[in-house]
């Protein structure tokens, strides 16, 4: 518990078996549920996280490979179901500081924000540490974001530790969320039609000896650059196409005599919040 707060921290892993146990362990106690995800590894990642013996661990398997965004969005759902208020994202590659994990849940305990994201650029060390290839490619997407989400406050949009309130994680359709790599970017679009508060965090970058990423560049840049357009296509048709549509459809019965606040709206969607500055 966090402040009153039921907390499950979700865990998506994919041929982790070298981390899984240690990214486990390292889950902070006042983590009420860890769920971890093994999207279809090839190796033992799910026996190393069950000899983990960490109290309310659940492991979901993924009988086929489905990406990254699928496990957490499986992971959100096992969430929901066992009542959590606060779901957090941690990989299972122990790239995630625990000791950030107060940091994400404060905002939300206090009232301020419905998703929290780390920002790993708020630590200066993030130049040092960081590989040059991947810094540069989070810049370039984290300005991208900023213009697909429309929050032009965040940065990092890679980022994938994360917390997020219940209310919000239902008021989103999960089926829809983009399932790979992207779908932090397409989950950002998503957030601002709904009108929820977001918030980022300094988080501590993470990389081990000889750490070694396996994303290319190759079969990243076509992929990534159609989430961002479908994401942005999305939003504004959510916030600017069918708003209008919807009013001028009870604007044309207002005008054949019927009052224009008798016509039922046509899925009006939750009360818009006001978005963090």
């Amino acid at each position: 518990m966090f402040r009153g707060l039921s907390v499950a921290v979700v865990v998506p892993a994919f041929n982790e078996e070298r981390a899984i146990k240690r990214a486990i362990r390292s889950i902070p106690g006042l983590v009420d549920r860890i769920i971890v995800v093994d999207d279809a590894s090839h190796d033992r990642t799910s026996s190393l996280a069950t000899r983990s013996r960490r109290r309310s661990l659940e492991i979901v398997r993924h009988e086929a490979n489905r990406g990254v965004g699928a496990a957490i969005i499986t992971g959100y759902r096992r969430a929901l179901a066992l009542g959590s208020d606060v779901v957090v994202v941690m990989a299972g590659d122990g790239q995630m500081d625990p000791a950030d994990l107060p940091a994400l849940l404060e905002p939300i305990a206090s009232g301020r924000a419905d998703y929290v994201k780390g920002n790993r650029f708020l630590r200066r060390e993030v130049f040092r540490v960081m590989p040059k290839a991947r810094l540069v490619g989070n810049v370039l997407l984290s300005l991208a974001t900023r213009l697909v989400s429309g929050y032009w406050h965040l940065f990092d949009s890679q980022c994938g530790y994360t917390a997020i309130t219940r209310r919000t994680l239902e008021e989103i359709d999960l089926d829809r969320v983009f399932a790979r790599y992207g779908y932090p970017n397409d989950l950002l679009a998503r957030l601002h039609a709904i009108g929820a508060r977001v918030e980022d965090v300094p988080v501590r970058p993470v990389y081990g000896p000889g750490w070694k990423s396996g994303i290319r560049l190759r079969t990243v840049f076509y992929p990534i650059a159609w989430v961002l357009l479908r994401a942005l296509a999305w939003r504004l048709c959510a916030e600017w196409v069918l708003p209008r549509k919807r009013a001028l459809g009870r604007s044309h019965l207002a005008d054949d005599g019927l009052p224009g606040d008798s016509v039922p709206a046509l899925n009006p969607g939750p009360i818009p919040r006001r978005h963090e500055a």
